[in-house]
């Protein structure tokens, strides 16, 4: 993809317009990070001795994320490189229907915007790299 793509996906980040499809941005900005929207880090949740669905965010995201079961959804698969929409992440954030409990955040809204979601789907579809 081109640098004119990812120019206007970051005016469509808004709480977070320096986030970028690579998984440090994706785990600075949003995983590790509240933004200007009152969304609060994943890690408020997913991390500690007891994260929320197994979870934990707090260390090696890459290995938490991809290629992963689900704890909650059998046969789900949280981030399946270059297939967004088989990845559960994706669909737990977009609320998809077919999703065992609530939409991501939990504590939402506020939830993640469109653009965030983008940015995430693009990482994905882009292999969804250690990057």
């Amino acid at each position: 993809m081109g640098s004119a793509c990812d120019e206007k996906l970051s005016d469509v980040t808004g709480p977070t317009p320096n986030l970028n499809p690579s998984l440090s941005s994706i785990n600075q900005n949003i995983i590790q990070s509240t933004d200007s929207s009152g969304r609060t880090p994943c890690t408020n949740c997913h991390a500690g001795a007891n994260p929320a669905g197994r979870l934990n965010l707090s260390g090696d995201v890459y290995s938490a994320l991809v290629n992963k079961p689900s704890s909650f959804k059998p046969g789900a698969i949280l981030v399946v490189p270059g297939d967004p929409e088989s990845s559960y992440l994706y669909q737990k954030l977009q609320g998809s229907p077919g999703i065992v409990g609530l939409r991501m955040p939990r504590n939402g809204p506020p939830y993640l915007t469109d653009g965030q979601i983008e940015v995430i789907e693009r990482w994905i579809e882009q292999g969804a790299k250690n990057n």
